[in-house]
């Protein structure tokens, strides 16, 4: 990675917190909640930009300008909103998971090739 990714992905982050901090307080409060959640639940692609949370916060901008409640945007259940959000994205557990399985199929044929 070069000096000029890393400072331009803290310009980024920094311009995108702005935002965030420009949302109405409710708004804010469910925004750190959703950030929370997604930097637990491990979508690969939050690691790579503001993607997703930039979504969020375009999502949120609109519903706060248009005069809607933050949960009038997101729903009651928070979480699962979020989930829906990430249904189609790799998770870091996602990609265990695989590794687990091409291990033990390797362990496997292991095995299996010996006894032949």
């Amino acid at each position: 990675m070069k000096i000029r990714d890393i400072i331009e992905g803290k310009k980024e982050w920094r311009a995108h917190v702005a935002r965030v901090k420009a949302l109405p307080r409710d708004y804010q409060i469910v925004y750190k909640e959703i950030q929370k959640y997604l930097f637990k639940v491990g979508p690969v692609e939050l690691t790579e930009g503001t993607g997703v949370l930039s979504g969020i916060v375009d999502l949120f901008e609109e519903g706060a300008s248009s005069g809607k409640g933050v949960l009038e945007v997101t729903g009651r259940d928070v979480a699962a909103f979020c989930d829906d959000l990430i249904k189609d994205s790799k998770t870091y557990a996602d990609i265990y998971q695989e590794s687990v399985g091409q291990e033990v199929n390797k362990a496997i044929k292991k095995v299996t090739d010996k006894k032949r």
